[in-house]
């Protein structure tokens, strides 16, 4: 089928889909709640804005268009940010906000440190955004909006973002600490804390696709180089293609100065959203542990398979998931506050 025609058909096979979502009424929820507002809701809008800041898309747009001209690593920043937002304490804005005297917040815990980036990315837009709608659009859906243009524009699917999100006046470090997964960890253990927030292992597998753009640093992976669970040796699977093992340990020498050097995630395609993490997975030369981690278990071993075979498949649920994740622990109606910039609480 025609890639033109087939987009088309996808996107509006979205609206039919989502508009049945949204039928719902504003106060529905799917029965995953923990009691303290933490979980996957449905009150949000897909014209929630269309009459108080009808320019808004076009802002964001223009906003990350302008941004991935100078700095195409931008793309995978920005859907990263989102993921880390979401991911601690619901997709809120918080991984936004500054240290003050009130809270440490997200920007230094461990999985964030000199590593999550895009916030100047995000603040610009707002600016502008303010100049056409003030304290109108929080920073959450800001931030839910440029990861869905950022895809878009690497190539990969659109799909249409639920609004209404409100903004938190806190954030948290620990939390950040507690639950952002870690690219170390085992599968059982990331899965776990997808589940707890409503989400599931195909979840795990779809939003782990997001790593088909974007760089990791050495030191997340360099243990599989040179010392993999203190053989002395490379990890097999890497070790199985030499090709790749030499260009990995080329630019991350076994010494701590590497630390910080980047390789990509994806090195057939680090700058195009495609499948190709898929297809990469299947040849075992996923980047990370956590990557490779997914042909363990049979069930996300199978889903891998199907999305390095279909492409299209895969832009679909990656779609869905990233709906799905974005309504985790949203704050809407009188909650939370519209910030006017969103580094501060103010």
């Amino acid at each position: 089928m025609d890639r033109k025609i087939f987009s088309y058909l996808a996107i509006l096979a979205f609206l039919l889909f989502n508009n049945f979502v949204s039928s719902f009424p504003s106060g529905y929820n799917n029965g995953y709640n923990n009691g303290h507002g933490y979980g996957l809701v449905s009150n949000l809008d897909y014209r929630f804005y269309d009459r108080s800041c009808p320019r808004l898309q076009m802002i964001v747009k223009s906003g990350v268009w302008r941004a991935f001209k100078d700095d195409s690593r931008i793309a995978a920043s920005l859907l990263r940010l989102h993921f880390h937002d979401c991911f601690v304490n619901g997709c809120d804005g918080s991984i936004l906000l500054n240290d003050s005297e009130d809270f440490k917040g997200e920007q230094n815990a461990r999985p964030n440190r000199n590593s999550v980036r895009g916030f100047e990315v995000i603040e610009d837009i707002k600016s502008d955004i303010e100049s056409s709608c003030p304290l109108t659009v929080s920073c959450a859906d800001i931030v839910a909006l440029a990861a869905r243009e950022a895809v878009v524009l690497t190539g990969g699917p659109f799909w249409p973002v639920p609004l209404g999100r409100r903004d938190s006046l806190t954030a948290s470090e620990q939390a950040a600490n507690k639950n952002l997964p870690s690219p170390l960890e085992p599968l059982e253990n990331i899965t776990a804390k997808f589940v707890t927030l409503g989400l599931n292992l195909k979840d795990v597998v779809v939003l782990s696709g997001a790593h088909t753009i974007g760089f990791a640093q050495c030191f997340v992976f360099k243990h599989r180089l040179f010392n993999f669970k203190g053989s002395g040796q490379p990890d097999p699977n890497l070790a199985a293609s030499s090709a790749l093992l030499s260009k990995l340990k080329d630019t991350c020498p076994n010494v701590d100065s590497s630390n910080s050097m980047l390789a990509a995630l994806d090195a057939a395609t680090s700058v195009k959203f495609d499948n190709a993490y898929y297809v990469n997975l299947m040849n075992n030369i996923g980047l990370l542990d956590s990557d490779q981690t997914l042909m363990t278990d049979p069930t996300a071993a199978a889903l891998v398979k199907s999305y390095s075979e279909n492409p299209y498949l895969f832009s679909r649920d990656f779609a869905v998931s990233m709906v799905k994740m974005g309504k985790i622990g949203v704050m809407t109606g009188n909650d939370g506050v519209i910030r006017a910039k969103c580094g501060f609480p103010g």
